[in-house]
């Protein structure tokens, strides 16, 4: 099963029970080389379903000093492409490795200049 580290709204009871329809258990953890910036969002569906208009985005510095606390979830493939669905354009799914050594796939800037 894909592992997925949530730093931000996909931690939220509503949020999961909206995308997943079932509230995700998980594991505390740390990914290191990232720190958490901020971006608007605008797209009806995840303002309704976080409630917020400011998201919290991972931003790669490559320094093991910088480090984003977190849940580590397990998903099926299924609920992966819904995570998918819900993250708007800002942000692009890749691999990372945990503070614990766990694999796991983040959603961090895919632009350039949000990175």
């Amino acid at each position: 099963m894909p592992k997925l580290f949530s730093y931000g709204t996909l931690q939220q009871k509503n949020v999961q029970l909206a995308n997943f329809g079932r509230e995700l258990t998980g594991n505390k953890d740390i990914l290191p080389g990232y720190v958490v910036g901020e971006i608007a969002i605008t797209d009806l569906r995840v303002l309704k379903e976080s409630g917020k208009a400011i998201h919290p985005i991972l931003r790669f510095t490559g320094n093991s000093s910088d480090e984003v606390a977190g849940t580590v979830f397990e998903l099926t493939d299924a609920e992966l492409e819904q995570a998918d669905d819900y993250e708007v354009d800002a942000y692009i799914r890749v691999s990372a490795c945990l503070k614990s050594g766990t694999d796991c796939w983040i959603y961090a800037a895919a632009a350039p200049e949000l990175r």
